[in-house]
């Protein structure tokens, strides 16, 4: 579904940001409250109300969930007692009750000290090193995340210019920061609207698999999602809507895709040439430069023998269009990773034969809601509750920090021929477990569905009972053989099958190696930056690297989080690491920023044996993941509290500045 940006959510002139916090008074009965409060995320409704009335109660010790870490599946309600859940209720719906009486009164500014103390109540005990990092994310009263400084407070950088290459997540939120620091700016997009992958992944079934309310910005955060794991339309027009209300939609260059960056070390500027959709190159110089082009972004489609000569259609599942059909054709899918797991259920019905070309099986995590609504209290309870989407987003996030880390972190002492450690080996039961049931009267498929490698080593996917369904169905066949080459109508395996089919759908990946891919980026001493990286991309923090000055990346080598925290997370950090760092440039008169070599190779090592101690790194299975010499260049092998707590301070002794 390709939305434009007039089919966002209508809105005045005059909405901002704030307007996605907006809800309806209270005006339900005693009893509709009640029910209501049955489909609530308690936690999270506990924290809401708690920061409406300052009442102590609602954060009593006895109520605290305990928040047991995560396995294959999330407790419920945070591991909370029956008992201490039906306390949680009936508190709830009187407070409820007493906010409505009262006219649903406006929340005051919370001191800082209740806000903490809210936050204590929603945490383990212990962690009490999170709480700036969880300010931020909570962004209540103000948000914690803004520069704190303005271009006006340095007159000779009137002139100074920022140029952002994306609009997805990230170049959006380096849009709306550059903008709150008045500084001057353009967002090149490639595309013909704003919203990076999110507008080019239209497959059949596309949705996120990772809970939406956790998968938004902490500067828009929106109250009325529908869906615990939204579908693409849903969070396309989020981003629209977070585009025309922070107002920077006319600081798009849409249909123009940067080609070049070249540092001009006359002007300490970069010369950035851009082509628009006409075939015009257009020169500019810009002071700055945020890359914000995205991991997973550029389609990989296999090189198989004989593919020129295919006479039907190959579609990659991110290049999907509005012509792409299935309906009564031989359909091939290759892949059986995250878009296939979607594409596969939501086609399978309408084809007359699906092929599933299977390299490796994935571990699939059990989320029987996967495809569903959130409930209709829980819908009630976001469109009237003032700051509910926030805790509930909160919630999500907190759960997210330390996420499934624990679970790949390999144990030396532990012998297993497949899992890495106890924690790991619970996973895998756990899984397993879920697979055996799910496969119990097809045992052939069973067999080839299992993986022989340990859970967390390549992306765990969600599992609602879909995928099993569809490879079951009657006109499915599951392949397992390498492809060995293509003919005008049919795909032929290395044990001598074929197969004849009309539509090729490659869910195949993407170059998650090549960062950057396919933009030429010239240094400050001629050097080219792919050239520099020879396959193997390292950079300082990911944001930035040496001989290329005031070039920031966003979702650089080793940011990709895969098992805790969330890639928007990591694109906030990045973003607002590089205000700091343009401010102090600023601040000092300078022009110019360039990582140093030395702090680059120390915080390499850092990043590589964090690495070397996970399942991706000790697993013989292919996987993004790893690039070609068999390094993990793409994963954060930490928890969130380091990353926040690198980028939190901008350090010029590890730059050299001019």
């Amino acid at each position: 579904m390709r939305l434009k940006a007039e089919e966002a959510t209508p809105m005045s002139e005059d909405e901002t940001l704030a307007a996605f916090d907006r809800v309806q008074p209270i005006v339900a009965s005693d009893a509709e409250i009640e029910a209501a409060v049955g489909d609530a995320d308690l936690p999270a409704l506990l924290a809401t109300l708690a920061l409406l009335t300052q009442d102590p109660a609602l954060l009593a010790e006895e109520l605290k969930p305990p928040s047991p870490s995560m396995t294959a599946r999330i407790a419920p309600q945070g591991g909370m007692s029956p008992q201490a859940q039906a306390k949680a209720r009936a508190l709830a719906t009187r407070t409820l009750i007493g906010y409505r009486d009262a006219g649903c009164p406006a929340a005051a500014a919370p001191p800082p000290e209740w806000l903490d103390r809210i936050v204590q109540f929603l945490i383990r005990s212990g962690h009490d090193d999170l709480l700036d990092l969880l300010r931020h994310e909570i962004n209540v009263p103000d948000d914690q995340g803004a520069p704190g400084w303005h271009v006006s407070d340095f007159p000779h950088a009137a002139d100074l210019k920022v140029a952002v290459i994306g609009s997805g997540f990230a170049g959006i939120t380096a849009a709306h920061r550059l903008k709150q620091a008045g500084l001057d700016f353009t967002v090149f997009e490639k595309n013909d609207e704003i919203g990076g992958v999110w507008w080019e992944n239209t497959y059949p079934g596309c949705r996120l698999d990772t809970p939406n309310f956790a998968y938004s910005l902490s500067f828009a955060q929106k109250q009325d999602w529908t869906q615990q794991f939204s579908q693409q339309p849903e969070i396309l027009r989020y981003l629209l809507d977070v585009a025309r209300r922070s107002g920077i939609r006319s600081h798009v260059r849409l249909n123009t895709e940067v080609e070049q960056l070249e540092f001009d070390a006359t002007r300490s500027a970069w010369k950035v040439t851009a082509r628009a959709a006409d075939g015009t190159a257009h020169v500019e110089h810009f002071n700055f430069v945020i890359t914000a082009m995205g991991l997973l972004n550029r389609p990989h489609v296999p090189d198989f023998p004989g593919i020129d000569s295919f006479q039907g259609e190959i579609v990659h599942s991110a290049a999907w269009h509005e012509r792409v059909t299935v309906e009564g054709k031989r359909v091939a899918l290759i892949g059986t990773g995250a878009s296939a797991f979607q594409i596969g259920p939501e086609i399978h019905s309408q084809v007359s034969q699906l092929h599933v070309f299977q390299r490796n099986p994935p571990w699939m995590l059990p989320t029987p809601n996967y495809h569903d609504d959130l409930k209709p209290g829980m819908q009630w309870l976001l469109n009237h509750v003032p700051y509910y989407g926030r805790w509930v987003r909160f919630w999500q996030f907190w759960i997210g920090v330390e996420g499934r880390l624990h679970l790949v972190e390999v144990d030396p002492d532990w012998k297993h021929e497949v899992s890495i450690s106890a924690g790991n080996e619970a996973l895998r039961q756990e899984c397993l477990a879920t697979l055996q049931q799910q496969f119990a009267d097809r045992p052939e498929l069973l067999e080839h569905v299992t993986p022989h490698y340990p859970p967390g080593a390549k992306r765990m996917l969600r599992d609602n009972g879909t995928w099993p369904e569809m490879l079951k169905a009657k006109q499915v066949g599951l392949v397992t053989q390498e492809i060995s080459h293509l003919t005008q109508d049919a795909i032929h395996t290395k044990d001598g099958k074929s197969y004849p089919v009309d539509l090729i759908i490659c869910a195949t990946g993407f170059k998650a190696a090549d960062f950057l891919y396919p933009l030429k980026v010239t240094g400050r001493s001629g050097q080219d930056l792919h050239a520099c990286w020879d396959g193997d991309c390292r950079a300082y923090l990911g944001i930035s690297v040496p001989g290329f000055p005031n070039l920031f990346m966003t979702s650089g080598p080793n940011t990709g989080v895969v098992v805790n925290g969330s890639a928007i997370f990591s694109s906030e950090c990045q973003v607002e690491y590089t205000l700091r760092a343009i401010r102090h440039v600023l601040s000092q008169g300078l022009k110019a920023v360039d990582c140093r070599e030395e702090p680059l190779v120390r915080y390499n090592a850092y990043i590589d044996k964090g690495n070397e101690s996970k399942a991706w790194a000790v697993a013989k299975t292919s996987s993004w993941y790893k690039n070609k010499s068999g390094r993990a260049a793409q994963t954060w092998p930490f928890g969130m509290l380091e990353y926040w707590s690198l980028t939190s301070t901008f350090k010029p002794e590890d730059h050299v500045l001019w």
